[in-house]
């Protein structure tokens, strides 16, 4: 089905003409005819298949059809993670390039007060994580009064993060669920999920494309069994054989993607790590600094498995295999986006095995195995020492341990010797002259009962 078969207004055409779109893809041909017809829908897709743009094909389509300037908030997108609150930005001020409507992304990390006045300028869209908008909101910075479209993206995700707390704060804050159209697009649609959309949305229509096929189509998947000292040997034999262009490697905790961001630069592999610590300035430079081609390798933990548009990524490792067999879908989907092929790679060492059968159970698909030869294995690698942890580095401070240092533990103070106890009795002084010696008080005696006196006098007669 193309775009231009469907009522979509001019302003929306163009925008998705610029973009270079013509085709839809099948979450796209599958629930814009329902959504532009004003009806709830939860849909359910592959990551990478272009969830975004039918909801935002569908947003614009309703705004323009009630355009009448309210001076609040039309319509309402949230997100879980900063970047997809970000990429999902950019693709709305793409798509809707020719609607004129103002575009404010929301979410913590980056200038607090710049955020605010932007709100407090107007803003007709609104896409944001919920701690911040919840923060503004009551502040009364703005108002979800005038809210005609909900979009909830990634849903699953809001469970995973402890979001829907927060989450049902801010829908009971929207006009009722008749009066609005509500969508919920995810790459996962679980009871829970289903629960939430049944109770703020209007009678959702539920569309699912390909579920039985959970990965992308396009990408390939193979994996590597090997020891946990031969991963980084093996991961520099990969790197150099199949010359990994433009690499996400994936890793479970951030120490150890800090780890191995020191190997790999000390072995000639540029790289940058993105973890939840990072700063957001930070970590949108070395977004575009990966997505202009000028960084080949971006290691990650999961807060860039969701989210991330980014073009020409040619492979996706999975250092660590995910405990979540969700985040192996999301991992992968990264590579292969917008009809591109990818290729995913896995390397499962002792504790990687025990998640393997959930991940490919969930997938339903065993994921090819190869098996590297010893020349694949590079030995003469540069080394370098592995981060400390918290606890290390607190230890190794300057007086830790002496008193000197706050998260030092105490020193043991010593016993004080008492003079008391070791002291010699003292000799008993004479009364003065005059001085009357007080006698010591003689403790009285109880009176025995009189069975027991009766008692002893018969032992004496006998």
């Amino acid at each position: 089905m193309r775009f231009d078969e469907l009522p979509i207004p001019e302003q929306v055409l163009r925008g998705i003409a610029e973009t270079g779109f013509s085709i839809c893809t099948p979450i796209q041909e599958q629930t814009l005819p329902t959504t532009l017809k004003g009806i709830d829908i939860a849909g359910q897709a592959q990551t990478g298949t272009g969830k975004t743009a039918a909801f935002l094909i569908s947003l614009f389509t309703r705004l323009l059809a009630n355009e009448h300037p309210v001076g609040r908030p039309r319509a309402l997108i949230l997100a879980p993670t900063r970047e997809l609150v970000i990429q999902i930005e950019a693709d709305a001020k793409q798509l809707g390039a020719h609607c004129g409507f103002a575009v404010q992304a929301i979410y913590g990390g980056v200038d607090y007060m710049k955020q605010k006045n932007a709100l407090l300028d107007g803003a007709d869209i609104i896409v944001g994580t919920p701690g911040r908008l919840i923060d503004y909101l009551k502040q009364k910075i703005y108002s979800l009064k005038d809210i005609e479209v909900l979009v909830i993206d990634e849903a699953d995700r809001m469970f995973d993060l402890g979001f829907i707390a927060d989450l049902r704060f801010i829908l009971r804050k929207l006009p009722p669920f008749e009066k609005r159209q509500n969508m919920m697009f995810s790459a996962t649609l679980n009871p829970r999920v289903m629960e939430l959309a049944y109770e703020f949305m209007n009678s959702p229509t539920r569309v699912s494309v390909t579920p039985e096929t959970m990965t992308a189509e396009r990408v390939e998947q193979l994996l590597f069994h090997c020891s946990r000292k031969e991963k980084f040997s093996l991961l520099l034999g990969l790197l150099r054989r199949d010359c990994m262009e433009r690499t996400i490697i994936f890793m479970n905790t951030k120490r150890e993607a800090e780890h191995l961001h020191n190997l790999l630069n000390a072995n000639n592999f540029p790289c940058k790590v993105i973890s939840g610590d990072v700063d957001q300035r930070r970590r949108m430079k070395i977004l575009d600094n990966f997505k202009d081609g000028t960084l080949p390798i971006l290691i990650a933990t999961d807060v860039a498995s969701r989210g991330l548009h980014i073009d020409g990524v040619s492979h996706v490792i999975n250092y660590d295999l995910p405990q979540d067999c969700e985040d192996y879908v999301h991992r992968i989907g990264r590579t292969a986006r917008a009809g591109a092929e990818g290729r995913a790679i896995s390397l499962v060492d002792e504790d990687g095995a025990f998640f393997l059968e959930a991940i490919e159970d969930y997938i339903k698909t065993k994921i090819p195995t190869e098996w590297a030869d010893d020349d694949l294995y590079v030995l003469d690698y540069v080394r370098t020492p592995r981060p400390k942890r918290v606890q290390d580095l607190k230890r190794d401070k300057p007086g830790a341990g002496r008193g000197n240092d706050k998260h030092a533990r105490p020193a043991a103070r010593p016993l004080k010797k008492t003079t008391a106890a070791f002291a010699k009795p003292a000799a008993a002084v004479p009364p003065a002259e005059g001085e009357v010696k007080k006698k010591p008080r003689r403790r009285s005696r109880k009176p025995k009962p009189a069975g027991d006196q009766t008692a002893v006098k018969a032992t004496e007669l006998v």
